[in-house]
């Protein structure tokens, strides 16, 4: 397994998935999951969707700029590190952002175990 490949295919998944079906993004997730987004720290698969369509606009396109990646512990965990930028809108300005996962191996797949997203101002 290439983590570079494994990094790069679930980037390209999870944002494709964001902006085009959001809700869909809970299966990525399990209950002992934890989403920290912009300082709110969210628990659980079903409360991370809640929150992701919840937010306050209706569609998105997401410009991936950089991806890296490190393997993370024993069980062939790894971190992943995304920047890049955000459009809520035909007419808005993009606005960058900056996101990490933590995935854990279960099976053939991965899960997210944990995720920080932080829009990036100034």
């Amino acid at each position: 397994m290439d983590p570079d490949a494994v990094a790069k295919a679930f980037v390209e998944h999870y944002y494709r998935t964001f902006d085009t079906n959001r809700a869909a993004l809970a299966t990525l997730y399990q209950d002992g999951s934890m989403l920290t987004f912009e300082g709110d720290k969210i628990l659980g698969a079903a409360n991370i969707a809640a929150k992701l369509t919840s937010l306050p606009f209706q569609q998105c396109e997401h410009k991936i700029v950089t991806v890296d990646c490190q393997p993370s512990g024993p069980q062939g965990g790894m971190l992943v590190f995304v920047s890049g930028s955000i459009r809520t809108g035909p007419e808005d300005h993009p606005i960058k952002f900056s996101q990490a996962f933590h995935l854990i191996p279960t099976g053939q797949t991965f899960f997210v175990q944990n995720d920080m997203f932080r829009l990036n101002y100034g």
